[in-house]
């Protein structure tokens, strides 16, 4: 689908972690959007279509006025440096660099560990009618638990994983949070550390956070 009305439009599936976070943006800087919903795993693969808007085959997928891109990072930050709304990035080197350490943590880190590895061995295996991978789950809590240490830790004299007020680094983290503690292992383990508490139940009031929720939030 062409992009002809001038709103962005966002190619991607509503349960995917990478998907929500550049969803979460537009609502966060109150731009009008279309979702359009591709499905990587359907039988075959993704439409051919799709492939030629992203041609590793990953989703989401991005187009606004002619500009094509993919990669949840960079469409974040294009979407928050394109629209007017509130900034959800620091103006100063020091504060934006904070911001892509704690999204290279997400991505580098804790996106394997906490969704992979744990959430979807602990939640969706199981309804599929296979065993989960009890020695992947065991392997992957210490990694888990070195990552919500970081990031407690950060927390410590702000409310928000990169200072006084969000940025696009909460807006990356959520998503992945939001998967994670519905394992019973996320949810006890999140519970142990109060300032990261603090911030999950902080961001899951904000209403581009309920307007987003994904599917297996709501089935819960």
């Amino acid at each position: 689908m062409a992009n002809t009305a001038g709103s962005p439009v966002l190619f991607g599936a509503r349960y995917s972690v990478y998907t929500r976070i550049p969803r979460l943006a537009l609502e966060e800087k109150g731009v009008a959007y279309h979702l359009e919903e591709v499905d990587v795993f359907a039988p075959g693969g993704p439409p051919a279509a799709y492939v030629e808007r992203q041609p590793f085959g990953r989703i989401p997928a991005f187009e606004h006025d002619g500009l094509r891109l993919y990669e949840s990072g960079a469409i974040s930050r294009y979407i928050d440096e394109a629209f007017p709304g509130p900034a959800l990035q620091p103006s100063d080197p020091r504060g934006r660099a904070h911001v892509n350490q704690i999204i290279s943590i997400c991505d580098s880190y804790a996106y394997r560990t906490l969704v992979w590895d744990i959430f979807v061995e602990r939640v969706s295996v199981p309804t599929e009618g296979r065993p989960s991978d009890e020695a992947r789950i065991a392997a992957a809590l210490p990694r888990a638990e070195t990552c919500l240490r970081v990031l407690d830790a950060g927390l410590a004299d702000h409310p928000y994983l990169a200072g006084q007020t969000l940025s696009l680094a909460d807006l990356h983290a959520q998503p992945m949070f939001a998967l994670f503690r519905l394992a019973p292992e996320g949810e006890q383990m999140l519970s142990r550390y109060s300032a990261l508490s603090r911030w999950w139940q902080a961001m899951a009031s904000r209403p581009s956070v309920q307007v987003t929720r994904s599917p297996r939030e709501l089935s819960r």
